[in-house]
């Protein structure tokens, strides 16, 4: 009886170390690293990678398939775009692990990573920065035959404040905040960019908020018909609104930009990239070399792309940069 139990023993210490050992052949990342059967490995480098953009007229598509082209032509993984909502969406996808790059507003990067703001209670934990692409200028318009000349001035005016839980209305709550105000002071309404110049031209709205690249389509639209203004923030007032939400930037809209408007001072986000920090640093590192070698071939795309330059490639991200993408500022003089 001692012989067969213990030869029963033997068979079931024997099951219970195959058991154990058995289980990180099909789930070992390249850091050897795992978490328990459902964990994520620490790197993973997919087959295809997908970088979420936006709406096929805007901006973020365009060039999220040329910089797919550039991944494709110049490292081992093939890359596509993907047509999205934009940054709101984007960041929901990188979280979720469905995408693996992303262009994204650096404020709306900062509110996934701290679960503020439209992302309340929703963190993104899959998130680091890759780099810093153009400028995204916040443009207070009026129309062309209004009084108003700061934003002290917008109280009791009728105001768009952008699409609810978009990022505008998180840049206006923000900028009116530096002014000792919020949307209770206005008569604030929630359009879009469309809508906010549709309502000036019939004479139903005082201002807008727009965050975009300027020149905006829809604001020279509302120049060719009503004329348009524009909102400078006095420099005081940047100052303390970037040390408060380091995000923002400093912004000159030139003078004729939009006809007739003189140089316009006020703020910008910034359009970057966030990826997964689940991509392998060696291929990050490569990715991001072959974005700054090749930023002719996305001017060719879009003119925006003339902004991407590797003395601005961290400016305005708050997020972690990715360790592939550092490695390779740090070697070129990135700030």
């Amino acid at each position: 009886m001692k012989k067969i139990l213990s030869s029963i023993f033997a068979l079931m210490l024997l099951f219970a170390l195959a058991a154990c050992g058995g289980g990180n052949g099909g789930s070992q990342g390249k850091s050897g690293d795992t978490e328990g059967d459902t964990a994520k490995t620490d790197e993973y480098l997919p087959s295809q990678l997908i970088i979420a953009t936006g709406g096929t007229s805007g901006t973020y598509y365009p060039l999220g398939g040329g910089i797919a082209q550039i991944i494709s032509d110049n490292t081992d993984v093939s890359a596509t775009a993907q047509t999205t909502g934009g940054s709101v969406e984007n960041m929901r996808l990188l979280g979720n692990q469905e995408v693996d790059l992303a262009f994204v507003q650096n404020d709306i990067a900062d509110y996934a990573a701290k679960g503020t703001m439209m992302f309340e209670g929703t963190k993104v934990e899959n998130l680091q920065g890759l780099a810093a692409l153009y400028n995204e200028t916040i443009q207070i318009v009026l129309p062309g035959n209004s009084t108003i000349t700061s934003v002290a001035d917008l109280k009791g005016k009728r105001v768009s404040v952008g699409a609810p839980g978009s990022g505008v209305e998180a840049n206006a709550m923000q900028i009116l905040e530096i002014y000792g105000m919020t949307f209770d002071d206005l008569k604030a309404q929630r359009l879009s960019f469309g809508d906010s110049v549709q309502s000036m031209q019939d004479g139903n709205l005082d201002a807008a908020f727009v965050t975009a690249g300027a020149p905006t389509s829809a604001v020279t639209e509302l120049s060719a018909t009503n004329g348009v203004k524009l909102i400078t923030l006095e420099d005081e007032k940047v100052d303390e609104l970037i040390a408060k939400y380091p995000y923002y930037v400093k912004e000159t809209i030139p003078a004729d930009t939009y006809p007739g408007v003189g140089e316009t001072h006020t703020v910008a986000v910034k359009a970057m990239l966030a990826v997964s920090k689940t991509l392998p640093e060696e291929f990050v590192y490569n990715a991001t070399k072959a974005l700054f070698e090749n930023v002719d071939k996305l001017i060719a795309i879009n003119k925006k792309a003339e902004s991407i330059k590797i003395d601005t490639a961290t400016e305005g991200i708050t997020l972690d940069i990715h360790p592939g993408a550092l490695k390779y500022f740090q070697e070129n003089g990135a700030k």
